[in-house]
């Protein structure tokens, strides 16, 4: 036993009283737990400690930085960090102990599947699955950096090889339609300003042109999940889904600071 890597788990809070718990519990049999709060106003510090985590309560420098944070302020070299509106789920616990009982072989990290659940049903299609990301890795080989262009959508960068797990992280991100609609609001003003701090501006043209054709930009985007949303989801829920998801891709032209 001894011989098995050691795994901290690192997660960022502001306000997750009502999920820390069953996060962390999802987490319990890592070797550490370490939250790093945003000065949350409700119970989220206390739940959070009551349930063995270290806490730390910090200031917010924006996502990938916090997580960066987190990181290296874990006991341990080999980190796992997870969203306080996510949980890992049996599968990928069980999976990762297999692992653990290598030694982790040879990789520097490992990415993890995400399936999200959606007004009450689970999404295992379209532009929402598998949505892998790098989630368990060696710190000493890795590290988080933003997005380019504005602070969403913070990945991890290796200098060693990745290994796929299988198992899934499970995400519960919207408690109601309204807080989607809020959250698209909060985060296109974000990219909208991240976008106008580096000079990057949208004409009519560029909304029309890159509605119809940008299959790499987040207005193609919006025309793929059409495509994908009238030939594979056909249900109300997945329409609704699909109908905010646009409005977040098409915000940040029509938001862009002056």
């Amino acid at each position: 036993m001894s011989d098995q890597p050691a795994i901290s788990a690192c997660v960022i809070t502001l306000n997750e009283a009502d999920r820390i718990e069953a996060c962390l519990r999802s987490l319990a049999w890592c070797d550490e737990v370490v939250v790093v709060d945003s000065h949350s106003t409700d119970d989220t510090r206390a739940r959070a400690a009551a349930l063995g985590a270290r806490v730390i309560e910090r200031d917010w420098p924006g996502f990938a930085a916090q997580k960066e944070f987190a990181v290296r302020a874990a006991a341990h070299d080999w980190v796992l960090v997870v969203d306080a509106d996510e949980r890992v789920s049996e599968a990928l616990r069980d999976e990762i102990a297999t692992r653990r009982a290598g030694s982790l072989g040879d990789a520097a990290g490992f990415t993890v599947p995400r399936c999200s659940q959606y007004l009450g049903r689970w999404i295992r299609h379209g532009t929402w699955y598998p949505d892998r990301s790098v989630r368990l890795f060696d710190r000493r080989h890795g590290r988080f950096e933003p997005k380019a262009t504005y602070d969403l959508h913070e990945r991890v960068v290796l200098d060693g090889p990745t290994a796929p797990l299988a198992g899934e992280l499970l995400h519960i991100p919207y408690r109601s339609i309204n807080e989607h609609l809020q959250t698209i609001d909060r985060y296109t003003t974000i990219m909208a300003e991240g976008l106008n701090a580096r000079g990057v501006r949208a004409g009519v043209s560029d909304l029309v042109l890159h509605a119809m054709m940008g299959m790499g930009s987040p207005r193609g985007t919006w025309v793929f999940q059409q495509v994908v949303n009238r030939t594979v989801v056909g249900n109300a829920r997945r329409k609704i889904r699909h109908c905010l998801s646009s409005c977040r891709c098409h915000a940040p032209s029509k938001r862009s600071p002056p």
